[in-house]
């Protein structure tokens, strides 16, 4: 008997309203997946073997079964996002065990379009680094064990391309779901401001948006349309849009090796063959981005450990908190912020989508991070991921896709840039690249 693991939400989801399989024996596929292959991946703190079948024994039961876009669709829900009747601890020792009492919204709208959620997965403690470690696992890229699955999203990331879930749910304040996407991968889509919901504890001063992990842009744009409450976003058929092609690195001291700045050039050459206008061009990344960036970043880190056992945190969480708390006034005064929404305005005046690298290298070893000193992560994390903060901070829409491979035989991945309130401009990019450049899009994982 073939298993649906592996399969495609849209292929479950429209096997599930026609009777061709039952919600249960789709999370059951799942659970024997999870069951075999994450005591090597470590994408999930919590599986919910019995309360995930008992979910898909009420799916099946709803009488609206026939008209639930993620019918029996099993979910990964990242571990910051509260799921009722869950701890929700984020990845930290110094965080409430009690179960949450409501879902988050964005679980709720997911739960409520059919999806199961089969468990919550690993992150880095309170989100802050790009590896996921800490006290509750380490979640590793499933092409490529030895290595991170990135963070913060990273258990989510590493489900899905592991075929342990057919969607993930995640966040991203500073590339969280953009950096493991591409790691790992996976369509990683940011929405831009006002989308999807936020709600999430500080959120970071608005910077911070949930979002879907997927493994192709189809049951991107599908998990999207539930997350947004709205119909799927479908752009113009046939428009000719104007694209902008950079590979150089936003952050001073972070360059670009090869493999990442040829997948981007690449993709915009077979763009501009599909008709698109296509010039090679950067944004005016200004100097100080890093550290506007770094302030943001530990700013948001003070206010989320507020309230929290401090001899709990891993040393690299409170130091970066304490330096957060020496930038506090300056963020919330949001000066920089407005100065890059200006300037790079300008730039997408002239340019309806960006296309960059997703990252600078490929990810480090997963190894115990959150043991390590604070400038050691920081500088890594740096140095891997510069393409992604200068989004979160002015509130664009971005996100991550498959594009060819490393020598390694992990996928590389580009990323694209829009406009607040045009992800289908980005989808639509993604499924023109998708199909010229298909990906395999699932690990083969040895238990």
């Amino acid at each position: 008997m073939t298993s649906w693991a592996g399969r495609t939400a849209a292929e479950i989801a429209a096997a599930v309203r026609e009777g061709k399989v039952s919600p249960r024996e789709v999370v059951a596929d799942h659970l024997a997946r999870i069951d075999l292959v994450d005591g090597r991946v470590g994408a999930f703190r919590t599986v919910r073997s019995a309360a995930a079948l008992a979910e898909a024994d009420e799916v099946a039961a709803r009488s609206d079964l026939a008209r639930l876009p993620l019918a029996g669709v099993p979910l990964a829900v990242k571990d910051n996002l509260p799921v009722r009747g869950e701890s929700c601890r984020n990845g930290s020792a110094a965080t409430s065990a009690e179960p949450a009492a409501h879902d988050h919204v964005t679980v709720a709208r997911l739960r409520a379009a059919g999806a199961v959620v089969v468990g919550l997965t690993n992150v880095p403690e309170l989100c802050v680094f790009g590896t996921t470690d800490g006290v509750h696992g380490t979640a590793r890229n499933p092409w490529d064990p030895a290595r991170t699955a990135g963070g913060s999203s990273g258990g989510s990331a590493a489900a899905v391309a592991a075929g342990m879930a057919a969607l993930g749910l995640g966040n991203d304040g500073m590339g969280s779901l953009r950096i493991p996407a591409a790691h790992c991968g996976l369509v990683g889509l940011k929405p831009g401001d006002g989308t999807v919901p936020r709600e999430l504890g500080g959120g970071w001063f608005g910077m911070s948006e949930n979002g879907p992990l997927a493994t192709t842009v189809e049951d991107a744009r599908l998990m999207l349309s539930v997350l947004a409450d709205r119909p799927a976003p479908v752009g113009e058929p046939g428009a000719r849009l104007r694209l902008a092609v950079s590979t150089t690195s936003p952050l001073v001291g972070a360059p670009v090796t090869s493999a990442y700045a040829t997948a981007a050039r690449e993709a915009g050459k077979i763009l501009a063959g599909l008709g698109h206008s296509v010039d090679a061009a950067d944004p005016a990344y200004p100097l100080w981005l890093g550290t506007t960036a770094l302030a943001h970043w530990s700013a948001g880190t003070h206010v989320d450990t507020q309230g929290l056992d401090q001899a709990r945190l891993a040393r690299r969480t409170r130091v970066h908190a304490a330096i957060g708390a020496r930038c506090l006034a300056g963020v919330e005064r949001g000066g920089r912020r407005a100065q890059l929404r200006e300037r790079f305005d300008s730039f997408f005046e002239r340019y309806d989508v960006l296309v960059t690298p997703a990252l600078a290298r490929r990810g480090p070893r997963a190894d115990a991070w959150h043991k390590r000193g604070w400038l050691h992560n920081v500088l890594t994390n740096s140095r891997c991921s510069p393409f992604t903060p200068a989004w979160n901070l002015t509130g664009r829409p971005a996100m991550t896709l498959p594009f060819g491979y490393l020598s390694s035989g992990a996928p590389c991945s580009v990323q694209l840039v829009g406009t607040p309130g045009r992800e289908e401009q980005l989808l639509d990019v993604a499924a023109a690249l998708e199909a010229e450049r298909p990906w395999q899009r699932t690990a083969e994982v040895r238990p």
